[in-house]
């Protein structure tokens, strides 16, 4: 299922002079200027980042967790945006990084070591840290621990000499996503399509933003540092705190990745139509159908996600129907003109934003979730009136929970037919990222500045 994720975007840097970095820096929150070698200043931020490094790759959803844990937020603003910044860059560079640090070493250490060698390689070469600063902090983490101490001079070492070296080689596509991936999307969408995908991951994504109207969004343009991406969507430049960003209290966006817009940009006006979205948490789908003025029905499982949605919706002063149910078995014998099904899935397409989900996942979820699916599609299919719109879409870009869902649910479901889009018709879509089928695969590099990868189909039910 796709999310508007929480993950507050960081503070530009300035370019750092002295010493050769990447032309590709991602932006970075910078830490405490009165940080030196004679002070801990820092030390908790960079802890936390790596508490939040571990627990990312421990399970799905662990990043998540522990950065609301209470833990975390007894950090202050300033060190839990470092942190947040500092694990999400790692874990964008891991593949990258530890291949430099097996070519420096005759034999991997353990993970705890390659913890710290991970924090401090991203602090000199990617963020507007001092070298000095990034190799001090990371020592004195390995002096504070009996597992890492007997390594603190193999970290110095390694840290200094990748400075005076002045770069990290350049990174090979391959390496910067798990193998087992790497061969799902290089056997489905061909290596050069592979390599572009994993690219992607090493690129700062923007932040998308959807309105009422094109009027409201051509308005605020100038505002927003944005450039229109869609018919009602926005491209921004800023950063940091969304709060502060123009209109914001007055309601006239949300923020919702283009990818995850394009579903209900497929639809016309919906005035005087009735809508269910299904798994609606966060809202930016339901948002969308009540713009194009549909009475809108939103359900999710998820109270506290459905928390969200409430919110959402008080902001932007739009009323829903909202139901907390598991829609597959929602007790409810209406009918409506549209049914939204985004559904629950691997998340493999929003790494842009959640590199851990690359890293969590295992191919025993993919079969899982797409047996989830299936249901899902099965129970909601009857809610479509004779005639009515049935959208299916996920946020993963494995075929399994895509393309095979829909196949075999057309032959289970005479009723109902695949409704063909095309680049001529939605000039905002990349054209690549329409199927001769009718449906959309939209993988991340196939619009500049990146994209979260989406599958979506739409199905008409036949009439009565």
């Amino acid at each position: 299922m796709s999310q508007n994720s929480g993950r507050t975007p960081g503070k530009p840097a300035r370019p750092s002079q002295g010493k050769p970095r990447p032309s590709a820096r991602p932006s970075r929150p910078k830490p405490d200027a009165t940080e030196s070698m004679d002070n801990d200043i820092g030390i908790p931020a960079r802890l936390a980042a790596v508490t939040l490094i571990k627990a990312a790759l421990e399970k799905r959803s662990g990043f998540d967790e522990t950065a609301a844990s209470a833990d975390f937020l007894k950090l202050s603003e300033s060190e839990r945006a470092f942190a947040r910044a500092l694990a999400l860059l790692v874990l964008r560079r891991l593949g990258q990084l530890d291949h430099v640090i097996h070519k420096k070493t005759q034999k991997m250490p353990p993970e705890a070591v390659r913890q710290l060698l991970r924090i401090g390689m991203a602090q000199i070469f990617f963020m507007q840290v001092p070298d000095f600063a990034a190799v001090s902090t990371t020592v004195k983490i390995a002096e504070r621990e009996n597992k890492t101490r007997p390594f603190k001079g193999l970290i110095n070492a390694i840290l200094r000499g990748l400075i005076r070296d002045g770069k990290l080689s350049d990174v090979n596509p391959k390496r910067l996503v798990p193998d087992w991936l790497w061969q799902r999307w290089a056997q489905t969408y061909g290596e050069d399509n592979a390599a572009g995908m994993a690219t992607v991951l090493t690129e700062e994504p923007a932040t998308d933003l959807s309105f009422r109207n094109a009027a409201d969004r051509d308005a605020l343009v100038e505002p927003l540092q944005g450039e229109a991406v869609g018919p009602v969507n926005l491209r921004s430049a800023l950063r940091g705190d969304l709060r502060q960003w123009a209109e914001y209290e007055a309601g006239k966006w949300w923020v919702q990745d283009i990818a995850a817009a394009t579903p209900v940009n497929l639809l016309g006006d919906l005035s005087g139509k009735t809508a269910l979205d299904v798994c609606a948490a966060p809202g930016g789908k339901t948002m969308q159908l009540i713009a194009k003025g549909a009475q809108t029905v939103a359900i999710d499982r998820s109270k506290n996600r459905l928390k969200r949605v409430e919110d959402n919706l008080k902001r932007l002063d739009m009323t829903a129907e909202i139901h907390n149910a598991d829609a597959s078995t929602f007790d409810d014998p209406r009918q409506f003109d549209v049914v939204l099904v985004d559904a629950p899935c691997s998340a493999t397409g929003t790494y842009r934003r959640q590199p851990d989900v690359l890293w969590a996942t295992r191919p025993a979820d993919i079969a899982k979730l797409a047996d989830v699916q299936h249901r899902l599609l099965d129970a909601l299919a009857p809610r479509v009136k004779p005639g009515g719109d049935f959208l299916y879409s996920t946020c993963s870009l494995e075929r399994e929970e895509g393309e095979t869902q829909i196949l075999a649910f057309l032959r289970r479901n005479k009723d109902f037919t695949l409704v063909k889009h095309t680049a001529d018709q939605h000039p905002d879509i990349p054209a690549a990222s329409f199927a001769p089928e009718g449906w959309l695969r939209l993988l991340p590099h196939q619009r500049k500045g990146g994209q979260d990868g989406f599958f979506v189909a739409h199905l008409k039910r036949n009439p009565a």
